[in-house]
């Protein structure tokens, strides 16, 4: 029963890690081909949602995220930024919710946050995000994911937990050196990417480009594995040199008495019987 919760352990193990990798890779190359927002069309929307309320100041800015810059037809990309006020207004939480169901906005959702919860809406290939700071209240104008993107991402996924359930189906089925180094070092190498991919999505689902975490992690992972692989050959070479020192061992101890201790013993007792005899 333990080895077969093992294996299963392994096996999931091997297709969550990978499994989020294809994530963030089907995610990149599902949100290629955004189309780039425009100035006017965000300032449109924030008038549209939240009428009657100007903003303080407004920007467009480059996507970026985990010190990542985005291509201009990256999912995620360039976005408007309207800032209301210099103290929270929880009131228009409210108001940007009513205001998008009735002008027919989809997928409606409540964003958590502090001192109130904000709200993020789709429509028309974008999607407006309001949250609420401490300083302030931002509405956030982006584009949405391109057709096909959720299609891609699932794909990505179930190809990447599949190539993970088969990496480490030789470390789940027998425990030889070389497959657990190799498990060992794919399991330390994604574990921190994984955890940062997971808490993301979390906050802000598939909402926002996930995938700028594996990049900007790149080179310290890559640093890392250039440390891990050294010392995990040296690792697997000092164990096959004691398991070659014991085998070595064994086969002396056995070569010190040929014909065994029951024949000697036998030996010693006939000569004792043969001795009573005579008398």
């Amino acid at each position: 029963m333990g080895h077969r919760l093992r294996f299963v352990a392994l096996l999931l193990l091997g297709a969550v890690l990978l499994g989020t990798v294809g994530l963030c890779v089907g995610s990149w190359y599902g949100g290629r081909g955004t189309v780039p927002l425009s100035p006017e069309r965000a300032r449109s929307v924030a008038a549209e949602l939240l009428p009657g309320t100007e903003p303080d100041s407004s920007a467009v800015q480059r996507g970026y995220r985990y010190g990542v810059f985005l291509a201009t037809d990256d999912f995620g990309s360039g976005h408007a930024v309207f800032h209301y006020g210099v103290r929270v207004d929880c009131s228009l939480s409210e108001q940007l919710r009513r205001n998008a169901a009735s002008r027919g906005w989809q997928s409606l959702r409540r964003v958590p946050g502090a001192p109130c919860d904000g709200w993020r809406a789709e429509n028309e290939g974008l999607t407006v995000t309001l949250t609420h700071r401490a300083y302030g209240s931002t509405l956030r104008v982006a584009p949405a994911a391109p057709d096909g993107f959720l299609a891609t991402t699932v794909i990505g996924t179930l190809l990447g937990a599949a190539a993970g359930a088969a990496l480490f189906w030789p470390v789940a089925r027998r425990r030889s050196p070389v497959p657990l180094l190799v498990g060992t070092l794919a399991t330390i190498g994604l574990l921190p990417g994984v955890g940062l991919t997971w808490a993301d999505l979390a906050t802000d689902g598939l909402a926002e480009p996930v995938w700028p975490i594996w990049r900007s992690l790149a080179p310290g992972l890559v640093l890392l594995w250039l440390v891990l692989l050294p010392v995990g050959a040296i690792v697997l070479a000092r164990r096959r040199n004691r398991a070659g020192a014991a085998a070595d061992v064994t086969a002396a101890g056995q070569g010190t008495n040929p014909r065994g201790p029951n024949e000697t013993s036998l030996g010693v007792s006939g000569g004792r019987e043969d001795h009573s005899i005579g008398t």
